[in-house]
């Protein structure tokens, strides 16, 4: 199998980091993009290249802020210009707050939605008139199992992931006939540092007339800071194996891929399959079956 040529947004860490090394160990041409690369992210940039190197394989690190349209638009120029396509363009760049939903001011959810729905609108536009005139690409959206069901004090996440698993379903069946594939991938619940790094509320006024509702927030950070250091952690480089899998695909990739870890079942499947023929009814019979 040829490689592929594949841009990663979001791949300073977690599961973008793992999958930008799991696609260049399998012989695909990696372009990994984040922030800050001579700065902050400085040192994963080196980390990166090094450890596909050590291993015989390229990767390529280019800055890339997905909140920025000319930022995006430069750097996927950048790598149509070096490399004359790109078949594959996988959305995780993405934020996660944990709080009190009220709590999140519109500026507060404008700039999550900056990343985690329009990050993935203004990539998923750069990429995709070369894409419907090669006839060909694959775009994949990494949202989540709280793209699919809600948690409190995760409303602000939820209603980003959802927005993009609409967008997603939207292009899989309006590309199709381009030959283009858009497919999404729901992880659970594993390690990160998504959490750690939650965006705050502004709005104090708004906490303190919560009570002790306020401090459940801060209760699920320390949780899952303590999970860190579990014996047998779940596995995020699943994740990455489901990725590459499907970027590896030569049957009809399914819309939507769950990847829980082991014993966990939040019951995405089934709401999956639950949902899946009432769609299929909608579209067939809006004579749309040929989308499908």
């Amino acid at each position: 199998m040829s490689g592929k040529v594949i841009v990663v947004t979001g791949a300073s860490s977690g599961f973008g980091n793992l999958t930008v090394l799991e696609l260049a160990r399998r012989g695909h041409t990696v372009v990994a993009t984040m922030r800050d690369v001579d700065g902050r992210n400085a040192k994963v940039r080196t980390d990166l290249v090094e450890a596909a190197k050590a291993e015989g394989h390229n990767l390529q690190v280019l800055e890339m802020d997905v909140a920025d349209e000319v930022s995006v638009n430069a750097t996927i120029d950048q790598v149509f210009e070096q490399h004359g396509k790109i078949d594959v363009l996988i959305n995780n760049a993405g934020l996660m707050p944990v709080g009190i939903t009220e709590a999140y001011t519109v500026t507060d959810i404008e700039r999550l939605f900056a990343v985690n729905f329009f990050g993935a609108v203004r990539t998923d536009r750069a990429v995709l008139p070369h894409m419907r005139a090669a006839g060909s690409g694959l775009l994949v959206h990494v949202t989540s199992l709280m793209g699919r069901v809600v948690f409190p004090f995760f409303g602000t996440y939820s209603a980003s992931k959802f927005a993009l698993e609409g967008l997603a379903e939207a292009y899989r069946y309006e590309l199709k006939g381009f030959g283009v594939d858009s497919v999404i991938v729901e992880p659970g619940p594993f390690p990160s540092n998504l959490i750690a790094s939650s965006p705050e509320p502004s709005d104090q006024a708004v906490l303190a007339t919560y009570g002790a509702v306020a401090a459940v927030p801060g209760q699920i950070k320390a949780h899952a800071n303590e999970g860190q250091g579990e014996a047998n952690p779940p596995r995020p480089q699943r994740v990455a194996d489901a990725i590459a899998d499907l970027v590896e695909a030569t049957d009809r990739r399914p819309l939507r891929t769950v990847v829980m870890p082991e014993g966990l079942d939040f019951g995405v499947h089934r709401l999956n399959e639950a949902v899946r023929p009432i769609q299929n009814d909608l579209l067939t019979s809006s004579g749309m079956s040929d989308m499908l």
